[in-house]
């Protein structure tokens, strides 16, 4: 390709995310930012996070588009409970005296999730691009970044000028949105194109995991139609059910070459179509008692059981001790279990040491939801200093980490809170996966493109409690819309 045409353009990246649960029992400061992911200006890795990956991207273009990038900080802390104000302010407030440092610029570059709540802030990447519009004035472009489990609100669109999001869950996809979004933004910049973005709102939420049908075929064809005619982009707005703001809700964005009425229609085609799928698009969630008998059954192991609810990575604790007591009381053995989120413990078993043998209390100390601390003599099996598990290409923090086995059952104790993406949590760690017949792991969905290469069956079991998953009866005091399934014909005016 040859190179863009006219002046070098001045290219401003950073990235600031989380996603806030509004219903955890947690808190989130600071110190999760960087016990997740921090990186100050010019120290971004090479390898991609989940919601970073503009950097090594912009990076790789720079010279291609005649592009200087200045970076900004880069931050990420794992889901979870509000953001109190004085982190979120600090961290905001770095952010935009690091892009007036910057300028002037021509572009700025986002990486944000999403769906991000402080205690004084419903809107916090809302807020976060109208700042970046009032710095950068109306001439620069704005490119945006979005995880799909996020609350798109009109404060976002009226800002930015051209917004992408991950079409794939799990989220498999998160280097190339960003580079769709920074290949966008380039012509835009070299004005071949004049991107207009149209929003429509499903009325709906939903969890739309995109391994299974009807959201594969449909995703493949949303792709399919990108780059035909006036068809810039086309992104889902899954959202976040455990967020309680205004915006909550399943939305379609399409971004158009300076085409409204094209936009407008294709927006709400797609968006109707994927409110026919509510209620048909979730696997079949099970007690966890029928899981884990349904998982002894099988022929074919390994068997991966996922703990849907307990999962960090939508801001719940995950030191729910309720699978692993059902484990027990059902005499499982060669089975291992990733994770169990207890500090506490972690370090009680690095002073005991190695091979130690001991009476441990670890697990349910989040709230009471997440069943009992279980107390029973366990042995350290090995420990590992600042653990980590992959993501595609992402590296994941785990923080120190102990193998512990009690009853028959390989257990993880973790410091950093993470929900399971790849069996290597397990290798790391000096457990061989394919060698067990049970593994639980602790997600949604994100697990499922590792785990089914090596895996005979996934089941999915549900403990309500940890994770407000039924929003019929979630005390949302900030949604005001008619939305399914609180409303059953959210679209009859």
């Amino acid at each position: 390709m040859a190179e863009s045409p006219g002046l070098q353009k001045r290219v401003f990246v950073a990235s600031l995310a989380t996603e806030t649960n509004t219903f955890s029992p947690l808190r989130t400061d600071l110190q999760d930012f960087k016990d997740s992911f921090y990186a100050s200006p010019g120290q971004h890795p090479e390898t991609p996070t989940l919601c970073s990956a503009v950097f090594p991207v912009a990076r790789r273009v720079a010279e291609q588009y005649r592009w200087t990038i200045i970076e900004g900080t880069a931050t990420w802390a794992e889901p979870g409970g509000i953001v109190n104000q004085q982190t979120w302010t600090f961290l905001r407030d770095q952010l935009l005296e690091e892009l007036r440092c910057a300028m002037p610029v021509d572009i700025v570059l986002l990486g944000l999730h999403g769906a991000m709540v402080a205690q004084d802030c419903n809107d916090c990447e809302g807020e976060l691009i109208e700042l970046v519009r009032e710095i950068v004035g109306a001439n620069a472009l704005i490119g945006v970044t979005f995880d799909p489990h996020s609350h798109l609100s009109q404060r976002r669109t009226d800002h930015a000028n051209i917004i992408t999001l991950f079409k794939e869950f799990p989220h498999t996809d998160f280097v190339e949105a960003a580079e769709h979004l920074v290949k966008l933004v380039h012509r835009t910049s070299c004005g071949e194109i004049t991107p207009h973005m149209n929003v429509f709102d499903c009325r709906m939420i939903e969890i739309f995991p995109t391994s299974r049908e009807p959201m594969r075929s449909f995703v493949d064809r949303i792709k399919a139609l990108e780059g035909n005619g006036d068809v810039l982009s086309i992104s889902i707005v899954h959202g976040f059910m455990a967020g309680d703001v205004a915006d909550l809700g399943s939305k379609v964005l399409v971004i158009t070459n300076d085409s409204n009425s094209a936009g407008t229609n294709l927006a709400q085609k797609l968006g109707l179509e994927l409110y026919s799928f509510r209620g048909n698009t979730r696997p079949e969630f099970l007690a966890p008692s029928h899981a884990v008998s349904l998982a002894l059954e099988a022929n074919d192991q390994p068997v991966v059981l996922a703990d849907v609810w307990d999962n960090p990575g939508g801001g719940a604790a995950g030191d729910s001790t309720v699978i692993l007591n059902e484990l027990f009381a059902q005499h499982v053995t060669n089975a291992a279990f990733a994770t169990i989120w207890d500090p506490i413990a972690v370090r009680t078993c690095f002073s005991a040491g190695k091979n130690a043998e001991f009476i441990l209390r670890f697990g349910g100390k989040m709230s009471d939801k997440g069943g009992e601390p279980i107390d029973a003599e366990v042995r350290v099996r090995n420990l590992v200093r600042d653990a980590t598990q992959s993501f595609g290409q992402s590296v994941v923090p785990l923080g120190d980490c102990a193998w512990i086995e009690v009853n028959g059952v390989d257990v993880i104790l973790n410091t950093v809170r993470s929900q399971v993406f790849n069996p290597d949590i397990f290798s790391n760690l000096g457990i061989d996966p394919q060698s067990k017949s049970l593994l639980v792991v602790k997600s949604t969905n994100h697990f499922y493109a590792a785990f089914s290469r090596i895996a005979k069956s996934v089941i999915y079991a549900a403990v309500d409690g940890p994770y407000p998953n039924n929003p019929i009866t979630n005390n949302y005091k900030n949604l005001n819309r008619k939305i399914w399934p609180r409303v059953e014909n959210p679209h009859d005016h």
